[in-house]
């Protein structure tokens, strides 16, 4: 397997990830997903993607679950979850977005849900035009500064938006995003070779 660096950190994560948009609730039983991460593991991949908005959280909760029974030391591989689209089939106004009371809420549930101390990574889902860039910026912030997660980024920001972000950090010498996942596949490519 090859490892690059996340963005400008030094943190190295495989070329390779495993993630978990295709939930694993109702497509993949307990065993079988103990058997895909294991398979992971043993291929050399380090980097784990998930999300709260999957299957309302409960794929989180099968990736806690397998990651712990496979017993890798937890400094072998890295776990990312998002934020944004909340966990709950109905989500009330304080269960989505990136309000710092949500992005607060949701990494305690990641957490719980994941079986982990901390997030490796941890991602802003979307933007969210209700709340603004700096009260989200300072949110992911006070996780880094309390050890809940050591790096964040974007999911499908806009170019604009992940600048404005990096300026209001480096302006008030908070921790910028270290990293944006775009969409980027063979059909879909324009925005990010366009855009970015």
């Amino acid at each position: 397997m090859k490892y690059r660096n996340l963005g400008r950190s030094g943190l190295k994560v495989s070329e390779l990830s495993f993630g978990s948009w295709v939930t694993f609730n109702k497509q993949v039983d307990a065993n079988l997903a103990e058997k895909m991460f294991g398979t992971c593991l043993d291929a050399g991949i380090n980097f784990f993607d998930n999300a709260e908005g999957y299957e309302r959280g409960e794929s989180e909760v099968v990736m806690g679950k397998a990651l712990k029974a496979l017993s890798h030391p937890r400094d072998s591989y890295c776990v990312s979850s998002k934020v944004f689209f909340g966990a709950k089939e109905n989500p009330l106004p304080t269960q989505i977005g990136l309000s710092r009371k949500h992005i607060t809420e949701a990494c305690h549930q990641a957490l719980e849900r994941l079986q982990v101390d901390y997030l490796d990574l941890y991602f802003c889902h979307r933007a969210d035009p209700d709340t603004p860039i700096s009260e989200t910026v300072w949110a992911m912030h006070n996780l880094v500064t309390q050890g809940k997660i050591l790096y964040w980024g974007t999911s499908e920001w806009s170019a604009e938006e992940i600048s404005e972000a990096y300026e209001f950090a480096y302006t008030n010498h908070l921790t910028p995003p270290s990293m944006e996942q775009p969409q980027y596949n063979l059909l879909d490519r324009d925005r990010f070779e366009k855009e970015y």
